[in-house]
């Protein structure tokens, strides 16, 4: 693996993550009714499957997000007059993140970038790209879990963060989860630090349904890749043709709801689980949820959580938000960065 001055890759017990895959697999597939964690979606195949979804005409949310930022990284930027930690949660190829890095290295003239996602060789090929293009860059990347990844930093650094979790990546908790993560990471935080969340708006069912179930099947190829990622890494037996892909709106729930369906009855052997998983026809695993929130919720969760919504912009439709959460001082009140 490739090191320098100005890049490393720490990983973090890939063992573990193996182990919570397996038993993951067994309490989902033995559950009724069948589940397997969307986190799980992100292997070496199924980064670079959801690289393509972004670009697909359906999937407004990368390019509003990539709007907001073009618009708004400069004002971010400005918010902080010393160097900062630039710390990202599941930054996959840092695409979006590019016009943040653009704009504080302008700012301040160097930059060090911590991105943390779960897939090591995709952190390798996206850092050793931005330490080409941006000279006064240095990336510390981190392969593990949220969690862990944050653990290290705040052993590590006393400098001020700003803290990405972009792509409405929230929205893959529900929401009392959701409460408990964001209350997490403040708890991280010192007053100076700043958290930016991506966050997609409640809208039309139409348009909600066509962006996790597109036209071109893309999406239907990032589910099927979890029961491929179960044969590759645990010796299953799925054949993943004879499963379809379905998204449906719950409107009351605000969420986009997907699920796998068999088409037949069926049983498929996981070797190393030494488990058979029966499925009747027309039986589902559930995949994934993406909650959606009202400008109303996104305040009432940064209330909940220690937070002040300092700013909050949309794109030109208002289809979608991108929030700077600012932790609330003992007093009632945001700090300003360093």
């Amino acid at each position: 693996m490739f090191q320098s001055a100005r890049f490393s890759l720490i990983e973090l017990d890939t063992d573990r993550l193996l182990e919570s895959l397996a038993s993951e697999v067994r309490a989902g597939l033995t559950a009724i009714p069948k589940r397997i964690p969307c986190r799980f979606f992100y292997d070496e195949v199924g980064s670079q499957i959801f690289e393509e979804i972004c670009e697909l005409p359906e999937y407004y949310l990368t390019r509003a997000e990539s709007e907001i930022l073009r618009d708004h990284a400069e004002d971010v930027a400005r918010r902080y007059s010393l160097p900062i930690l630039l710390v990202e949660l599941g930054s996959g190829s840092s695409t979006k993140t590019r016009l943040l890095i653009e704009a504080l290295l302008r700012e301040h003239g160097a930059l060090s970038y911590v991105p943390v996602d779960i897939s090591p060789s995709a952190l390798e090929a996206s850092a050793l790209q931005l330490l080409d293009d941006y000279k006064r860059l240095e990336v510390r990347a981190i392969a593990g879990e949220y969690q862990d990844g944050l653990r290290r930093i705040r052993r590590d650094t006393q400098r001020p963060k700003l803290i990405l979790w972009l792509g409405s990546s929230i929205g893959n908790l529900d929401r009392q989860s959701t409460e408990r993560f964001v209350s997490n990471l403040r708890g991280g935080m010192n007053l100076q630090d700043r958290l930016l969340l991506g966050i997609d708006l409640r809208k039309d069912r139409e348009m909600l349904e066509s962006a996790y179930d597109d036209s071109s099947g893309v999406t239907a190829r990032f589910n099927r890749n979890l029961l491929e990622r179960i044969n590759r890494e645990l010796g299953g037996q799925f054949d993943s043709e004879t499963f379809d892909f379905h998204a449906a709106y719950d409107e009351v729930g605000g969420r986009v709801v997907s699920h796998l369906r068999s088409r037949r009855e069926q049983t498929v052997r996981i070797e190393d689980l030494d488990l058979d998983v029966e499925f009747a026809a027309s039986e589902t695993i559930h995949t994934e949820n993406a909650f959606k929130y009202s400008p109303t919720e996104i305040d009432a969760l940064a209330r909940c959580t220690g937070f002040a919504l300092e700013e909050h912009w949309l794109d030109t439709q208002n289809r979608y938000s991108v929030n700077l959460f600012a932790p609330i001082s003992p007093i009632g009140a945001p700090i300003s960065p360093g």
